[in-house]
């Protein structure tokens, strides 16, 4: 006769570990979403065409934000905490250097969230992603539709979700009557070139993150 005990230790096991075995975890991918900005429930044309691309290299990413009106790169390194802000402000290209205190302070925001799951579910880019809220220290709402299918490794690539458990393929940042939707459009898990993480040598101005604040260029 078999142990009741030990059965249902077995059948949890057996279910954790294809659990575990169902998740991927990665070390490189790259992102791309197209964004649109709502003011109330209208679509702002202003920004034209915009995108966000992510590109995730072990403890080193590389956001990319594009539209009509600016661009802004962030380079971050999670395993020093620096990070290099490469952004064009009324036509001056900018180079700003973060330490981690300043990295820290740049997003604050985001600390204390915590997502909860609300059971919805759907498929996005051939995954299964799962729907969660958050909430930041201001009162900023996030959605976002999220998948446990594939992981990144470097969970510190995009402060707003360091706490979330999955990759965000869909997701919505709502800050009073304005609203930010961000929706993936490829998901590329082939290697990140290193050079993606090279900085320019010529062409920007170089400036610490206490002088950017002084500019209010922040970073």
């Amino acid at each position: 006769m078999k142990n009741p005990i030990y059965t249902t230790l077995f059948c949890c096991s057996l279910l954790l570990s294809q659990g575990l075995l169902a998740q991927k975890k990665i070390s490189e991918l790259t992102l791309i979403y197209d964004y649109s900005v709502f003011i109330g429930n209208v679509k702002s044309d202003d920004i034209g065409a915009a995108s966000h691309t992510v590109y995730i290299k072990g403890n080193k990413s590389r956001s990319e934000m594009r539209n009509a009106l600016f661009s802004s790169t962030v380079i971050f390194d999670a395993n020093t905490g620096f990070a290099v802000v490469l952004k064009e402000v009324s036509g001056q290209k900018l180079l700003i250097r973060l330490n981690p205190q300043n990295w820290s302070e740049k997003n604050q925001m985001y600390e204390g969230i915590v997502f909860k799951n609300t059971g919805e579910t759907k498929e996005i880019a051939g995954y299964r992603c799962v729907k969660a809220t958050g909430q930041t220290k201001s009162g900023m709402l996030i959605s976002v539709y999220y998948t446990r299918d594939i992981v990144p490794e470097n969970r510190l690539y995009d402060p707003a979700f360091r706490t979330l458990d999955g990759l965000p393929l869909e997701y919505e940042l709502t800050n009073g009557n304005v609203r930010i939707q961000y929706r993936i459009s490829r998901i590329n898990l082939n290697p990140v070139p290193a050079s993606r993480f090279d900085l320019p040598s010529s062409g920007y101005r170089e400036m610490n993150y206490e002088e950017s604040k002084k500019m209010n260029v922040g970073g």
